[in-house]
């Protein structure tokens, strides 16, 4: 749709729906991210919603959001202050209004802003109209009465026509961006079609919302962000729990191997298995296990019965496998856990993002037990990481552990779909059939030992839990040979950093500050890095993938900075892991544990400081 006549043009837009867990936020949400999709803007998405499954309503615990930045650019970040938010009522409005500007639009459902709800929401007086709103422009719709008396005609009751106030606002929104209701309207015909008026309903309310701009000078509430600038390529809106499922079917596909994934649902890893269960089509075979331990050692079963197995799980499901893990890297089996990271520790905050389980990961099982750390970057990338685990685990034979968290798994992004034959090739070290095999020979450049799928003829053997002696694989207790597969393990770890890219800097080689990030800060971080070089600064940016181990030149790129500061959302855990591995350096740290993403002026506020210092 070609934009309003007086409309704002901006390079990119931060839209932000809010309202009571269960009022639809989640799915209007995602309609508009993909509706924005369709028309060729980037976009990430950053979805927040309470643990509950309904939680009581009016409340601020009770508010669920979705977060949309889009843009004519590549965007990199969920977006900081709003252009638009849409509140469903005075709880959501409240929450949500120091993200806000001047001229934010807020879009508002003026009929839920009565006494009882106003003052659950801790409100002295309605925002509407005490002017504490004069700087925003506020576009307040009695979205109750309207549906009311626009859909009696259907013979729908009240309760199921006032389900949808999130579709008028979606109209609303889709007007003020100038976008057609075209992507929204097939949506519900597929999603309501068989449920007699909830279809027509439904249509007719996102078109009611449309309209109802005209009604209020709608000029000076239009918006407009150009379509990007895309290389050519087939494009979708990608979540990263989506995206690590078919990373996973994609490194299978390559291997020429089938996918085996035995999980136990948990918040927010669930999608990962849900998506999988979709393709046994593609010969994926998926166990719903009755625990976390079953669900990896059905996993590590499937690795020696020569499946590229995965397993995947947040937070308090790592730690339950973690003796599994120990015997994952005994046993010397590939197998990759995804680890979908959420607030902790115990239950912590379910829904809530954070990257408090890098030492888990790193150390969390008993003895000397390396292995594969990795942390995918962005939604779409999870695609990337998953393939890339998946491809070192088999060819180096070993567990993996890659780490995303609840913003990237249940955050969205536009994503290029790969053509297959554009992905590395994966070699699975089989061993060959009637050869005189030894479990524990090993591949003299990666020590790798070779993969003997059960079945093979002549390959007869036996692994397990029980230190083994080099080579033969008989159960040994011998001191020296103990400490011997202690290091062959510890080194076969080490020499994957051989077959992974050298670590990148963004920016100049050598300058006054490196900025050091891992996993889901990348976008904010590269985002405050741009704005310090645009501002005539000497900082650069190093974002890392792979952690255990680090790539080969990460010393070489620290010893060309005066400064060295690390962020992340936990506590300091990677940069705890740096002291430990390369400790010649001086670390700074940028730390925040709030189950929020960093801001640009916090982090440039940081850098700032140490370049005066």
């Amino acid at each position: 749709m070609s934009k309003v006549k007086n409309t704002l043009e901006l390079e990119s837009a931060v839209v932000k729906f809010v309202g009571d867990s269960g009022d639809g936020m989640q799915l209007i949400g995602t309609l508009f991210a993909d509706t924005t999709a369709y028309d060729g803007n980037d976009l990430t998405t950053f979805p927040d919603y309470p643990a509950e499954i309904r939680p009581p309503q009016n409340t601020i615990a009770g508010v669920s959001g979705f977060q949309v930045h889009f843009g004519s650019k590549k965007i990199l970040t969920f977006g900081e202050k709003l252009d638009l938010l849409v509140a469903l009522n005075p709880a959501s409005l409240k929450s949500n209004l120091k993200w806000t500007k001047k001229d934010t639009i807020i879009l508002v459902d003026s009929d839920a802003f009565d006494e009882g709800a106003l003052e659950k929401s801790g409100y002295s007086s309605n925002p509407l109209t005490d002017g504490s709103l004069k700087d925003r422009k506020l576009i307040a719709v009695p979205v109750t009465t309207l549906i009311k008396e626009k859909t009696a005609s259907l013979g729908v009751d009240n309760k199921t026509a006032l389900r949808s106030r999130n579709m008028l606002m979606l109209g609303l929104t889709l007007r003020i961006f100038s976008k057609k209701t075209d992507y929204c309207e097939r949506y519900i015909d597929k999603k309501f079609g068989n449920k007699g008026n909830v279809a027509e309903l439904n249509k007719m309310v996102v078109k009611l919302g449309y309209e109802y701009l005209d009604q209020v000078n709608g000029e000076q509430y239009s918006l407009y962000v150009a379509p990007a600038k895309l290389e050519k390529g087939k494009y979708r809106n990608i979540h990263g729990n989506t995206a690590t499922a078919w990373g996973l079917m994609a490194a299978a596909e390559r291997a020429n191997m089938q996918l085996y994934l035995g999980s136990y649902p948990i918040t927010p890893a669930t999608e990962i298995l849900m998506e999988l269960a979709k393709h046994k089509s593609l010969g994926v075979k998926v166990v719903q296990a009755e625990d976390e331990i079953a669900g990896i050692t059905s996993a590590i079963g499937a690795s020696f019965a020569g499946a590229m197995a995965a397993t995947t799980t947040s937070g308090p499901g790592l730690s339950l496998k973690s003796e599994a893990l120990g015997l994952a890297v005994i046993t010397e089996l590939p197998l990759v856990v995804v680890n979908v990271q959420r607030g902790g520790p115990s239950t912590g905050l379910p829904t809530k993002s954070e990257q408090a389980d890098l030492v888990q990961a790193l150390y969390g099982r008993n003895g000397e037990a390396p292995m594969l750390v990795m942390a995918a970057d962005s939604p779409a990338d999870c695609f990337y990481s998953a393939f890339m685990a998946a491809k070192l685990s088999v060819e180096h034979m070993t567990p993996c552990i890659l780490l995303t968290d609840g913003s990237l798994g249940n955050g969205s992004e536009l994503f290029k779909i790969p053509e297959m034959k554009s992905l590395p090739t994966i070699k699975p070290p089989y061993a060959q059939p009637n050869t005189k095999y030894q479990p524990y020979e090993r591949n003299p450049e990666t020590l790798a030992r070779y993969w003997a799928v059960p079945g093979t003829e002549g390959l007869r053997h036996r692994i397990g839990g029980l230190e083994k002696e080099n080579v033969t694989g008989i159960v040994s207790t011998d001191p020296d040979n103990h400490e011997l597969m202690v290091k062959l393990r510890a080194e076969k770890v080490q020499r994957i950093a051989n077959y992974i890219p050298e670590q990148e800097v963004f920016g100049e080689a050598e300058g006054d500050l490196l900025v050091v990030s891992w996993g889901g800060t990348k976008g904010v971080v590269r985002s405050s890095v741009i704005e310090m070089q645009k501002e005539g600064k000497k900082v650069s940016h190093a974002h890392f993938r792979y952690i255990m181990p680090l790539p080969k030149n990460t010393e070489h790129i620290f010893s060309k900075f005066k400064k060295i500061i690390v962020c992340e959302l936990n506590s300091g855990q990677f940069v705890g892991y740096l002291r430990a591995t390369l400790p010649q350096f001086n670390y700074y740290q940028a730390n925040k544990v709030q189950s929020l993403p960093f801001f640009i002026d916090e982090l440039k506020e940081k850098y700032f400081k140490l370049l005066e210092d």
